[in-house]
This record gives C-alpha cells, sequence and structure tokens, in this order.
C-alpha cells in the first residue's frame, strides 16, 4: 500500500499530526505540505490522507480547493480526513463538516478530530492579542495522541482485531 499525507499548518499542529501518523507506518507513506509544495498526482497512491488546521473558523483555502478539484479521484481512493482546532463537542464537529464536503466525509474509511495547539511564540501579534484576549496566557496543547493513534490504525490496517 502506498499512501499520501496531504496537509497545511500555519502553526505546526496539523503538520505534527502528520508526522505522527506517518511514523506509524513506516512503508511508502510521503508527506506534502500545501503550503511548500503543490499537489501531487493522486494516481500513484491507494491511501490519501488529508489534514489541516481551523484558523478564524476555517480550513485552509489550499486543502478546500484541493479537495473540490480532486474530489472525483478522491472518492476513488482509500481516504482519510483529519483536523486540528481547538473547540470541542458539536463546534468540533461542525467545524469538521464545514471543512470537507459531504461526499468526502461519508466516503471516508477514517474521519477525526485531532485537538489542537495553541503555539504564543508562532503566531503574529494580532493572532497572539486574539488568543491571549481569549484566557489563553500562554502555549497549551490539546493534541490528542490517542485519536491519532486509532485514525492511523484504522487508515493503515494495523488493528488486527
Amino acid at each position: 500500500m502506498s499512501a499520501v499525507i496531504i496537509y497545511m499548518s500555519r502553526h505546526g499542529c496539523a503538520e505534527k499530526a502528520a508526522f505522527m501518523l506517518r511514523d506509524m507506518y513506516w512503508k511508502n507513506v510521503t508527506l506534502v505540505n500545501l503550503g511548500k509544495s503543490l499537489p501531487p498526482a493522486l494516481d500513484g497512491y491507494d491511501t490519501v490522507i488529508i489534514g489541516g488546521s481551523v484558523h478564524m473558523g476555517q480550513i485552509q483555502g489550499k486543502i478546500r480547493k484541493f479537495c473540490i478539484e480532486n474530489e472525483a479521484i478522491l472518492l476513488e481512493k482509500r481516504l482519510g480526513l483529519y483536523l486540528c482546532h481547538m473547540r470541542e463537542g458539536e463546534d468540533a464537529v461542525r467545524q469538521f463538516n464545514e471543512a470537507f464536503s459531504g461526499n468526502l466525509r461519508k466516503h471516508a474509511v477514517a474521519r477525526a478530530l485531532f485537538g489542537g495547539e495553541f503555539t504564543l511564540e508562532k503566531m503574529n501579534k494580532v493572532e497572539r492579542s486574539l488568543v491571549e484576549n481569549a484566557g489563553v496566557p500562554e502555549s497549551i496543547s490539546r493534541l490528542n495522541a490517542d485519536a491519532i493513534e486509532n485514525f492511523g490504525k484504522v487508515i493503515f490496517h494495523l488493528d488486527k482485531s
């Protein structure tokens, strides 16, 4: 099985999740950061994982555009979708549903909300001010390693039960 993880990460959380997923499965996993690279041709991959993070209520535009432009081929692949975010409960589910089309969500064999991080030292002054005014005075991580591991087990067929 060959797999590609296509992601974007503004402050590193979605990228950290991509690396954690890749490290779970050592065979033929390619990482593509759409913020630094052109989208790959998907024909050579059996499995496609798409991940991003939420800023100001939305996933990155390049991830959204990639999904729209490649929806037909994505619906032919083993698909996983993940989102890094700091919302919880219904707000987190709503953000996930807004980030990915209903067709992709329905087709995906693995879907997950991985939690998120506020890394103040990686934020610009405006972002830092908004986060601090929301009551977050220092960097915090709510990245859910268990959610990442469970997602990886499903998408990479690692769960033997």
